[in-house]
C-alpha cells in the first residue's frame, strides 16, 4: 500500500486522480448582498 496503490489516498495523489478516497472539493459560491447605494450630496 503506497504510491502505486490505485485504491489509497497516497496512491490517488501521486496518480493525480479522484474517487471514493479522494473526492473532488466542492466549489461552493458565496453570495455577496448588494451593497446599499448612498445618495449624492448637491
Amino acid at each position: 500500500m503506497g504510491k502505486g496503490d490505485i485504491k489509497t489516498k497516497k496512491g490517488k495523489i501521486s496518480m493525480g486522480t479522484f474517487g471514493v478516497r479522494r473526492p473532488r472539493k466542492k466549489n461552493v459560491k458565496v453570495e455577496v448582498p448588494a451593497a446599499k447605494k448612498k445618495k449624492a450630496k448637491k
